[in-house]
This record gives C-alpha cells, structure tokens and sequence, in this order.
C-alpha cells in the first residue's frame, strides 16, 4: 500500500468581521490574525453572490470550521490561514 503524505490541519478561524471592499479580518484558534482581501472572487461562480447585500454577514460556523456567510457560501479554511497570515500551505508531491 503506498504512503500517503499529511499534514497537520491548520489553524481554524474562531473570528469574522467583514470590511470595506470586500475584505475581512479573521483571527485563528492559535492567535494568529489578519485581513484577506477577496475582490478578485466577488462575481465569479458562486461568489456572484457577493455582489448583493450581505457580505458584511459574515460568520464562523462551527460545523463547517471557517468563514461562512448565509446560503452556505464558505472559504477554505486552510487558504484563509495562508492569505491572512502569508504561511504558505505545504506542497504535496504525491500525483
């Protein structure tokens, strides 16, 4: 059987608040924080969604462990981690 490589799951958001311009700031489980800036999704696929009023609903939902806004419409918490604090998420080799 081959080895699968892991890694450890990062931090996950505990903190929301929307921004102006379609950004927010988000703090995670170990304290770190930051602001994301997410223009260049506002009008694509299911995004389009944030063109109309709401983005400032933004919230962590405990079941799905991330920033969340109402409809289901989630961010990758891992992506968000990266982004807000500039650690890059880990490569994986395995194809």
């Amino acid at each position: 059987m081959p080895e699968v490589e892991t890694h450890a799951m990062r931090p996950r958001p505990i903190e929301v608040r929307a921004l102006p311009g379609f950004r927010i700031w988000v703090r995670f489980a170990d304290g770190s924080e930051g602001t994301v800036d997410l223009t260049h999704l506002v009008g694509v696929g299911v995004f389009a969604a944030f063109k109309q009023p709401g983005f400032d609903r933004a919230f962590v939902s405990p079941d799905a462990q991330t920033v969340t806004w109402p409809g289901e419409l989630d961010l990758d918490p891992d992506v968000l981690y990266a982004k807000a604090t500039g650690v890059a998420i880990p490569r994986s080799d395995a194809a």
